[in-house]
């Protein structure tokens, strides 16, 4: 009597589409966009020394890394979807304490917002995991990058252009676009996951799959691919504005460029459509291939600092590609019983990737300039290549039908 007054929608909750999830990873875009640009000038305006901020950024990265290989742990107490409300709520605490303005304010800023950062990318990895086949994928990973470009494109240089305004009002914008993506999140009504089997026993220790991960092949160089392009970025983006400056370019060109760059991201449906259109072993071997060549014709090149800067932006835009599809051998190899866990373990590439590139650049710059930079990251970017060469070459395309009517199944 009572059940048929229950809307259908509340009864059963339908369940989430591509668009959902690009829609939800565009508010997150927003939330990190805006304060990309601005967490360098607020750390730098609270300690006043230039390695100082070097120094935490690093033990941030490593506190980042470990939070990211703990959050299974987590969710054996916590709930996922308790735990990316969390996540959420860090973002929003974040920018609170930037706000406050204080030197140990702003290090527990950027800490939260980074711990924040890898413990929602963790859960959503895995609600996508649960929710989206195999076949689509690469349709949701060009929807995430799509709803993500507005937050990426406007949002580092109107993060600091309002800083000048108004120092909180990025905080502000970051810590209300978190509450409209919590708002979201729940409205999606994802709950815990998808159930795939009942647990034999107590969660293990995130670092005990680590051999399990290191045993697999496919994830290995899928983890390859993620970190080698992140690299990329991270040349892109830190040492690309020196070498600007080094040369007389203007301190202005680097974020100009940058957000220049994140505007392809618009492109992505496009992007999507070369992808298919070859088979993913093709895609990523290409897109490693050629960001490689101009990151390394860009050192070659240094003399001539235009044609350098061009090089590099030509290789940004092949990055853009790999984010789009360099990701799915990672995720198509993943086991439904080690969802969590590996995308856990997958996360921290970000952190891997922040914490090597620097190194690396710190011993490189003992003996070639900042060109020299520019090499060794389009050498990695190679490296990545032939790593690619032993993906099954049908890797993400429709298997073919054994029998008449039959459904297609992903490879």
């Amino acid at each position: 009597m009572h059940e048929r007054r229950i809307p259908e929608w509340v009864r059963h909750a339908p369940a989430p589409s591509v668009r959902d999830f690009g829609i939800l990873a565009g508010f997150e875009a927003i939330v990190r966009g805006i304060l990309i640009s601005v967490f360098p000038l607020a750390m730098y305006r609270a300690l006043g020394d230039a390695s100082s901020v070097s120094f935490l950024y690093f033990l941030v990265g490593i506190v980042s890394l470990i939070a990211g290989l703990m959050v299974p742990f987590l969710v054996r107490f916590v709930p996922r979807r308790w735990s990316y409300t969390a996540g959420c709520l860090m973002f929003v605490g974040g920018a609170l304490l930037a706000i406050e303005g204080s030197p140990a304010a702003v290090v527990g800023s950027l800490a939260l917002n980074t711990v924040a950062t890898v413990v929602t990318f963790v859960c959503f990895n895995a609600y996508v995991l649960d929710y989206i086949s195999k076949i689509e994928l690469g349709r949701c990973e060009t929807s995430r990058m799509f709803y993500s470009a507005l937050g990426w494109t406007a949002g580092p240089m109107a993060g600091v252009l309002l800083m000048e305004v108004w120092a909180p009002a990025p905080f502000v914008i970051s810590a209300v676009a978190a509450l409209a993506m919590l708002a979201l999140f729940w409205r999606m009504r994802l709950g815990n996951g998808k159930l795939i089997s009942k647990a034999r026993g107590p969660a293990k220790n995130p670092l005990a799959f680590l051999p399990r991960f290191f045993s697999q092949p496919r994830l290995v160089a899928g983890y390859l691919f993620a970190m080698i392009r992140s690299c990329g970025w991270w040349i892109y983006v830190v040492y690309l504005p020196i070498f600007a400056i080094q040369n007389g370019l203007g301190e202005q060109l680097g974020g100009i460029l940058l957000s220049g760059t994140n505007a392809m991201l618009f492109a992505a449906p496009l992007i999507l459509r070369w992808v298919q259109g070859r088979s993913l072993r093709t895609a990523v071997r290409v897109g490693f291939a050629v960001s490689g060549t101009c990151f390394v014709a860009a050192g070659a090149i240094s003399a001539w600092p235009v044609a350098s800067v061009v090089a590099l932006v030509l290789g940004s835009v092949w990055l853009i590609v790999l984010d789009i599809c360099a990701g799915l051998p990672f995720l198509m190899a993943v086991k439904p019983s080690e969802r969590t866990e590996m995308s856990a373990i997958y996360s921290s590439y970000r952190d891997v990737s922040g914490i090597l590139t620097p190194g690396a650049a710190s011993l490189i710059l003992l003996v070639t300039p900042v060109a020299g930079v520019f090499a060794a990251g389009g050498a990695a970017l190679f490296g990545a290549w032939a790593v690619a060469a032993r993906l099954h070459p049908r890797l993400g395309r429709p298997r073919v039908l054994l029998q008449p009517g039959a459904p297609a199944e992903p490879v």
